[in-house]
C-alpha cells in the first residue's frame, strides 16, 4: 500500500508550495478536520500525534507537523493522486483546535496565560495584544525569551519605543514554546519635607530634581541641601549617599528629603 511507503517525501515537496510566513505551521497536539470534495469517505478529524503524524484513509501515516496548512492540503492531494485513489483531489484542512504551537504571556498583563502561536511570523506586539496589553503597573518593557538554535536566549524590548516607530527592528518573531513577562512598573519613592511623599513612577532617565518636582518640591520646612539617597546594591546592601540634583535615579532608590536648620 503507498501509505506503507512513508510520508516523508510528500512533506519535502509541499515544502515548496506555500509560503510558510503567511500560514499557520501544524504541531503536535492539534486537531484538524481534513474533507476531500466529493469525497466523504475520505473526509475525517484527527488529532497529530507527538511524531507529527496522523492517520489517514488508504495513505497510512502522513506527516503534518511541520507543515502549513496549505501545504498539508498539497501533502494529501499529492498521496491521493499518486497512489491512483483520486484522479484530482480537492482537499481542504481546517484547524480545529491550536495545541501544538503556544506562547506564554506572563506578568503585569491584563489576561496572561498560554495563546497559540496562529500564523508563522507572528511578532512580539501581537501576542502582547492578544494578552489584552500591558496592565496598570506594568513596565514598558517585555521580557522575552526562548530557545534558538538550542541556547536559551533571553531579550529585553522596550515597548514605548517599538509602538513609536523608533524600534521597529525589536520586534522580534514569536515561536513555540516562547514566553514573555512583563515586569512591574520601575517605582522611587520620595519622603521628608516635601509636598506629596510617597511613591512614583521612574520615568527614563528621571534626574533627583524631577522626582522632587514630581513630589511637588519641600514644603515650607524642607531644603534641598543635604539630600540623601538609600539605594539597594547588587550584593542587596541599602547604601546612602548625597547625590547632585542631575543624578539618575534607578529602579527602587528612596529619596529622603531634610528639614531646613535656618
Amino acid at each position: 500500500m503507498f501509505g506503507l511507503i512513508g510520508m516523508l517525501p510528500l512533506a519535502a515537496q509541499a515544502q515548496d508550495k506555500a509560503d510558510p510566513k503567511k500560514d499557520y505551521v501544524i504541531g503536535a497536539g492539534d486537531v484538524l478536520r481534513i474533507t476531500v470534495y466529493q469525497n466523504q469517505d475520505l473526509s475525517l478529524e484527527t488529532r497529530v500525534a507527538e511524531s507529527g503524524a496522523v492517520s489517514y484513509p488508504l495513505l497510512g501515516s502522513v506527516v503534518l507537523g511541520g507543515l502549513s496548512v496549505t501545504q498539508a492540503e498539497s501533502a494529501i492531494a499529492d498521496g491521493l493522486r499518486r497512489g491512483n485513489f483520486v484522479k484530482q483531489p480537492q482537499v481542504s484542512v481546517l484547524l480545529m483546535q491550536v495545541r501544538g504551537n503556544q506562547a506564554a504571556v506572563l506578568g503585569m498583563v491584563n489576561r496572561p496565560g498560554r495563546y497559540p502561536i496562529e500564523v508563522t511570523g507572528m511578532r512580539l506586539s501581537e501576542l502582547l495584544a492578544t494578552a489584552g496589553g500591558i496592565a496598570v503597573g506594568g513596565s514598558d518593557v517585555v521580557i522575552h525569551t526562548g530557545v534558538r538554535g538550542g541556547q536559551l536566549v533571553r531579550t529585553r524590548v522596550d515597548i514605548g519605543r517599538l509602538l513609536t516607530g523608533a524600534g521597529n527592528e525589536q520586534d522580534p518573531v514569536v515561536q513555540n514554546g516562547d514566553a514573555l513577562y512583563v515586569e512591574r512598573m520601575p517605582m522611587v519613592y520620595i519622603y521628608g519635607e516635601v509636598q506629596r511623599p510617597g511613591s512614583m513612577r521612574l520615568e527614563r532617565g528621571m534626574t533627583v530634581m524631577q522626582a522632587l518636582a514630581g513630589g511637588g518640591g519641600t514644603n515650607t520646612r524642607g531644603t534641598v541641601k543635604g539630600l540623601k539617597v538609600h539605594r539597594r546594591g547588587a550584593d542587596g546592601v541599602i547604601k546612602e549617599f548625597e547625590p547632585a540634583l542631575t543624578d539618575t535615579l534607578i529602579d527602587g532608590d528612596v529619596i529622603y528629603v531634610r528639614e531646613s536648620l535656618f
